[in-house]
């Protein structure tokens, strides 16, 4: 018997051995259930052409040879990715809305003797759950950690992490260090891939507790943080880590060391720059960019780019700062210190 669900909660999503979604591979990576595997019964090209063919010559032909497409993939996937499943495995099976596609997958595995569930509404069920609940009110206590660029705010959520503090890592999650100079060097997920990891890791934490947030802009790279939580990081109190402008740059140049070895990406950043900056000046950048100066570079870019902007955010800004961490230096031995005295803040 084929079953049927719409409980998308992580208790019900770990009681399946697997989320299955047939959908083609663009359709998943554009987005996807966190942890789910695509086995496309139609792939991108089949799709394309099984659909054209629905449109412009006959609904009954298109059937009749998406249906072939259909099962030899489904026979494809039984003989791969599905070999190794013994009879007790519990998938939970989706497409789009839960039609047609997962209807077929699951039908096969029902005839197999799996205990298959369908997952009522497709990806779309779970597409609203997200919506629901990264665009409506927030729902989670939030504690910014900000500080000067270079001051190992992202180091510093590992360690509290470590602490057992709940944190929440938007640049892991948008894949993007948070900067001009930020690109990982992979692409970015989709704007619904970046706001379902980022549901999926607020599902884990305990709303009871407060979850420090790196202070960011409304965007990571070119990702755009949803509404319910960038309103609850507008209200949240401030953890001020404070470290000299030199040490901040060596940490600065280590970091982006990657972006650094690369003048050409490094000179392009320097282009994305805001205007208000002279000619003269982002030429004197791009020259200790090119001479490989990159310590020069980072101590000046802190100096008259990012510190007088974090300045003027800084003086806009009406929250409370329930504590400020001074390091002498953004080190492992500083940075150790600082997530213990955050630690016991928050405790």
């Amino acid at each position: 018997m084929i079953r049927r669900a719409t409980d998308l909660s992580p208790a019900a999503r770990a009681g399946f051995d697997a989320i299955i979604d047939v959908r083609s591979p663009s359709e998943f990576a554009e987005d996807h259930i966190p942890g789910a595997i695509n086995l496309p019964v139609l792939d991108d090209a089949e799709r394309a052409e099984i659909g054209t063919i629905y449109v412009q010559q006959s609904k009954f032909l298109a059937r009749r040879l998406g249906a072939a497409k259909v099962a030899r993939n489904i026979a494809a996937h039984l003989d791969g990715a599905l070999k190794d499943r013994e009879g007790g495995f519990r998938p939970l099976v989706h497409c789009w809305r839960g039609g047609q596609r997962s209807g077929a997958m699951a039908a096969v595995m029902d005839q197999i003797g799996w205990p298959v569930t369908v997952l009522d509404g497709g990806y779309m069920t779970w597409r609203r759950q997200v919506q629901a609940a990264l665009y409506g009110a927030p729902a989670w206590s939030v504690v910014l950690l900000d500080g000067g660029t270079g001051s190992g705010k992202t180091a510093l959520l590992a360690r509290l992490a470590e602490r057992g503090v709940q944190t929440l890592d938007l640049e892991g999650l948008a894949d993007h260090r948070g900067s001009l100079f930020g690109s990982t060097g992979r692409r970015q997920p989709s704007q619904k891939l970046f706001e379902s990891r980022l549901y999926a890791a607020l599902e884990a934490l305990d709303p009871a507790r407060p979850v420090v947030v790196e202070a960011e802009s409304s965007r990571v790279g070119s990702r755009t943080i949803p509404p319910a939580l960038w309103s609850a990081m507008g209200q949240a109190p401030v953890i001020e880590v404070e470290a000299p402008i030199e040490t901040r740059a060596a940490f600065s140049a280590s970091v982006y060391a990657e972006i650094a070895a690369d003048a050409a990406a490094l000179e392009s950043a320097l282009r994305r720059l805001p205007q208000h900056h002279s000619k003269a000046i982002v030429a004197d950048w791009t020259t200790m960019a090119r001479e490989g100066r990159v310590l020069d570079l980072a101590t000046e870019l802190i100096r008259e780019h990012y510190d007088p902007a974090y300045r003027r955010m800084s003086a806009r800004r009406d929250r409370p700062v329930i504590d400020r961490v001074q390091m002498a230096a953004v080190s492992d031995a500083e940075l150790e210190s600082a997530a213990d005295r955050i630690a016991v803040t928050l405790s």
